[in-house]
């Protein structure tokens, strides 16, 4: 299956053709709809076709890394399969999913301590670190996370491959999150001169487009565990 989000995040739309389809889940050939991972949920949105069109209320990965699975509202006429279909996302949703997990890499990179839990959320999204409380000031996150966004720093994603992490230990080191190995090859999205971590999610083409932010209520969840939520203002 051609993943078209993972090197086009903007894309709000594409054709496929129907691999098979239950209520289970409907397989195409290619999607835009990103499947639930790294915290970031399912995109929602339909498939179209001549004569049809079927509501999705949610993308799962399959059996496959490369395979979704899209999630059918219930009750429906599903498409059969070799059906051409329009596959269109959510746009608006999707936008700010993205504006959000990009806010969370920001907020990764201005504190010490490893994450340990997190959930992109449209308007709401938390992340859990293991980091004294005395770390945390709301304020002060909050004037250095909209600096960060003013600055308008690129995003970019690449791919290394393990060989490279193996030869080039500085680059893990520089990390907010270790790599996973064993897959091959790592995903990576670097936000220019801020932050550096494996992810697989979708993100903004800059920092600017994220708009104002602020941190919500710091939860205590352990002897050091420290849940740190985060609003998009707009």
């Amino acid at each position: 299956m051609e993943l078209v989000f993972r090197d086009d995040p903007y894309a709000e739309s594409c054709e496929a053709e129907v691999v098979d389809a239950s209520p289970d889940g409907i397989r195409l050939t290619r999607t835009v709809f990103y499947p639930m991972g790294g915290g970031q949920p399912g995109d929602t949105g339909r498939l179209i076709w001549d004569g049809g069109s079927v509501e999705i209320g949610d993308a799962r990965k399959g059996d496959s890394h490369d395979e979704v699975l899209h999630i059918p509202a219930e009750g429906v006429d599903l498409p059969a399969p070799g059906t051409r279909v329009t596959a269109r996302i959510d746009w608006e949703r999707r936008h700010r999913l993205m504006r959000m997990h990009t806010t969370m890499h920001l907020l990764c990179s201005l504190l010490e301590g490893d994450v340990t839990g997190g959930q992109v959320g449209e308007s709401k999204s938390r992340l859990d670190f293991n980091v004294a409380g005395d770390q945390i000031d709301k304020e002060v996150l909050t004037q250095r996370l909209n600096e960060l966004v003013r600055q308008d720093r690129a995003v970019r994603s690449r791919w290394v491959d393990d060989a490279e992490l193996d030869t080039n230990p500085g680059l893990v080191r520089t990390m907010s999150v270790k790599p996973p190995r064993g897959s091959g090859k790592v995903r990576l999205i670097e936000i220019d001169g801020v932050d550096l971590q494996p992810c697989g999610g979708t993100h903004v083409r800059s920092t600017g487009e994220i708009g104002p932010v602020r941190i919500g209520k710091v939860e205590n969840k352990g002897r050091q565990n420290r849940r740190i939520n985060i609003h998009l203002s707009e």
